[in-house]
């Protein structure tokens, strides 16, 4: 088992700088980003516009880590942070865990 953390942005740029930035520290052991369309309500009234969400892959230990990093870099005022549980074959959780392992010190 593992977390896929789904992380709404508002552009490309903010996306991969955020992602990258949270692999770089090994929190995430990889992330996708992808543009999408949304339509929520903020402060009185449905707003509709262009997102990118990242898709980012820790281990189970990692989740509160990951959040309060994604909290503190994240320009939105109330982040979207969504998680799930997931499963996929032995080598690929063994690759999650292993990635987001602190480096070893000689």
């Amino acid at each position: 088992m593992f977390l896929l953390f789904y992380v709404t942005y508002p552009d490309e740029a903010t996306a991969q700088r955020i992602g990258q930035q949270l692999v770089r520290e090994r929190l995430a052991a990889g992330t996708n980003c992808l543009p999408i369309k949304s339509s929520y309500w903020w402060k009185e009234a449905v707003v509709e516009e262009g997102e990118w969400v990242g898709i980012l892959k820790t281990q189970l230990a990692g989740e509160a880590a990951l959040e309060q990093r994604i909290e503190a870099l994240h320009p939105y005022e109330v982040p979207c942070i969504v998680r799930t549980e997931v499963r996929a074959n032995a080598a690929y959780e063994k690759w999650i865990v292993d990635q987001t392992q602190p480096p070893k010190k000689l």
